[in-house]
């Protein structure tokens, strides 16, 4: 039998073919509409967020840290300037792996661990694609040895920075200060904005009171980078504004010659020129050099600078508090003058101490003999204690307040540097605030010869040995003579008044200033020998301040007190006598009577300042590479 032949539904196949080519036309066509709606989105509607993402892959926007300004002394003399470095740079958000990554590099440059812990703690404060100091100061055998393995460390790279440094090292080291890598604690008081890309900040001293000048402006530039995170071009870039220059009041040269006087000795000298209350030198000893601490300080020589007990952190010129002892005696003498206490014009027998009526306690003069009758000129000639015990008990301790006040004691002289100490300058108000307790005659008579409750810092003496020297015109003491940048004009240094001490009687300041110069250059002179051989004349005033006190039956015997409990040795004075052009105070701890330690020290520093020549000036022209010629140094003088 043949098989039955299927007829083909040829209009039905065909509907059927169209229908589901219709169907998949409708899918196609809405696949495509999905896909341009989706194309639409991402092309147009989201346009701008994605080209921003793509951007940031692509683009970084990095901060460029300014040039900081550089200090000069008021010669020109460089006291801190940048050297270009190299440091090593890691970009986070360019690592994969930050351990691995360290440890690897490691092994091709050397990594110590305050180098790890620094920049372990500048990652958490950092930006991601902010580059962040890994070390600094590379050498050139440490950037060619980096420069053959760059390609194994991808957001890793060698950068030339510009670093503080400080060429004549310890040198002024309290008054010029140090930057030091921003801390934390900084950073919560500093403008994120303003330090982007900074990696230093004044720590201490000018570099820090003058921190928003030195520093300038920070910069940007928009670069475009690779998968590596690399640099290919800048697409954009406004240059930072650098820091301004300053200019000091201190003449280095004097500054190097008063440091070289001290020698050794732990101690303070404050030289201030009376004219315009310019700082001229600002010595506190023993110092340190400043530039241990500019790429961060190791633990260990930080913990024996802040162990020693020489104490070299501690700023003795701004922040030491001293009894001032007789250097006190010449403003009492002045108090009693212009106040118009008889005993100023009378005389005062002295048996080699002093007893207050009714009371068997004695109250010794220095020299055990006693200096017989004396008057006010002869009391501050010789020094002698028992003329001011009855003065000051004369005055009284709240005129002694009073008048003192006027020449800056108990008081910051408002100098632009940032922790002054005040040191005090006892008043029966101050006791009772201070120590609720009343104030008693007895520390009324030791107040007379600066011992007690009063302090005082070697900048306080200074300043007030100017106002001295100046009959009564009391200034800011200033340690910057200009700031600004290269090209601009200086603008003339204007001395700022703090107060005018009228004086009742012009013979008085007169009286008090020839006995001053006596002091120095009369025959009994306590600070005689410093006046030998003198071209020009010195006012001025020894003095001894008890580190403790002896009892009445003892004697003050140095050579079986230990080091540190000697007395201190001070001295104030002012030079040329008749037209002063520098006043100073100096205080030498531990250093015995003024006469034998810290006149001495004046002497020499008096001579570099007024003489004809300073060899410590051609020294510092050697040390300093030849920034200023010795005329331009010796120009201002």
């Amino acid at each position: 039998m043949q098989p039955l032949t299927t007829l083909k539904d040829v209009p039905r196949e065909t509907r059927a073919f169209r229908a589901r080519l219709m169907v998949s036309a409708v899918v196609v066509l809405c696949l495509a509409l999905i896909l341009i709606a989706r194309l639409v989105k991402l092309q147009i509607i989201d346009y701008e967020h994605f080209r921003t993402l793509s951007d940031d892959n692509r683009i970084k926007v990095v901060p460029i840290a300014p040039t900081r300004g550089r200090i000069f002394d008021r010669n020109g003399v460089v006291l801190a300037e940048n050297i270009p470095t190299y440091s090593l740079e890691v970009v986070p958000e360019s690592v994969d792996d930050m351990d691995a990554m360290l440890a690897a590099l490691g092994k091709v440059i050397r990594l110590g661990k305050d180098d790890l812990v620094r920049f372990r703690r500048a990652l958490t404060r950092t930006r991601r694609f902010e580059s962040v100091p890994l070390r600094l100061r590379l050498s050139e055998e440490e950037v060619a040895r980096f420069a053959v393995n760059r390609q194994r460390f991808p957001g890793v790279d060698v950068q030339a920075r510009l670093t503080r440094s400080y060429p004549l090292g310890s040198l002024a080291a309290h008054l010029v200060g140090y930057v030091g890598r921003i801390s934390e604690a900084e950073l919560q008081r500093l403008d994120p904005a303003e330090y982007r890309g900074s990696t230093y900040v004044g720590k201490v001293g000018v570099e820090r009171s003058f921190e928003r000048e030195l520093h300038g402006t920070v910069g940007f530039q928009q670069v475009e980078t690779n998968a590596l995170g690399r640099t290919i071009r800048v697409i954009q870039r406004r240059d930072p504004v650098p820091g301004k220059d300053i200019y000091l009041t201190l003449d280095a040269g004097l500054q190097a010659a008063a440091e070289r006087a001290l020698g050794k000795a732990k101690g303070a000298l404050v030289a201030i020129d009376p004219v315009t209350g310019g700082v001229l030198a600002f010595v506190s000893l023993p110092a340190y050099d400043p530039n241990l601490f500019v790429d961060g300080i190791d633990r260990a020589s930080y913990a024996a600078l802040l162990g020693s007990p020489q104490r070299p952190l501690f700023n003795r010129a701004l922040n030491g508090q001293y009894p001032p002892g007789s250097t006190i005696k010449p403003f009492m003498g002045l108090a009693g003058l212009e106040d118009n206490v008889k005993k100023a014009r009378g005389t005062v027998w002295c048996p080699g101490w002093f007893r207050l009526p009714g009371r068997k306690h004695r109250y010794r003069d220095w020299k055990k003999g006693g200096h017989g009758r004396v008057n006010l000129h002869k009391a501050i000639v010789e020094s002698c204690d028992v003329y001011f015990y009855q003065l000051a008990l004369d005055l009284g301790i709240d005129r002694i307040h009073d008048f003192l006040a006027r020449f800056g004691f108990g008081q910051r002289t408002g100098i632009s540097l940032k922790g002054e100490s005040a040191g005090v300058l006892p008043s029966r108000a101050w006791k009772r605030a201070a120590r609720g307790q009343p104030w008693y005659p007895g520390e009324t008579v030791i107040t007379g010869i600066g011992q007690g409750y009063m302090l005082a810092t070697p900048l306080q003496l200074a300043s007030a040995t100017a106002t001295l020297a100046t009959g009564g015109r009391r200034l800011r003491p200033r340690v910057v003579r200009w700031r600004g940048r290269r090209g601009e004009s200086a603008v003339p240094m204007v001395a700022d008044v703090l107060d005018t001490i009228k004086p009742q009687r012009r013979e008085n300041w007169r009286e008090i200033a020839s006995a001053m110069v006596d002091v120095v250059h009369g025959r009994h002179g306590t600070a005689r020998r410093i006046g030998v051989g003198a071209s020009y004349r010195i006012a001025g005033k020894t003095g001894t301040a008890q580190v403790f006190t002896i009892a009445q039956d003892k004697k003050y015997r140095a050579s079986e007190i230990a080091a540190r409990l000697r007395d201190h040795g001070l001295f104030i004075s002012y030079a040329p006598a008749d037209a002063p052009r520098i006043a100073l105070a100096v205080v030498v701890e531990n250093g015995g009577g003024g006469s034998r330690s810290a006149a001495p020290v004046a002497r020499k520093v008096l001579d570099a300042y007024l003489g004809t020549g300073s060899p410590a000036r051609d020294t510092l022209m050697t040390r300093n590479g030849g920034t200023a010629s010795r005329s331009a140094v010796l120009a201002s003088r």
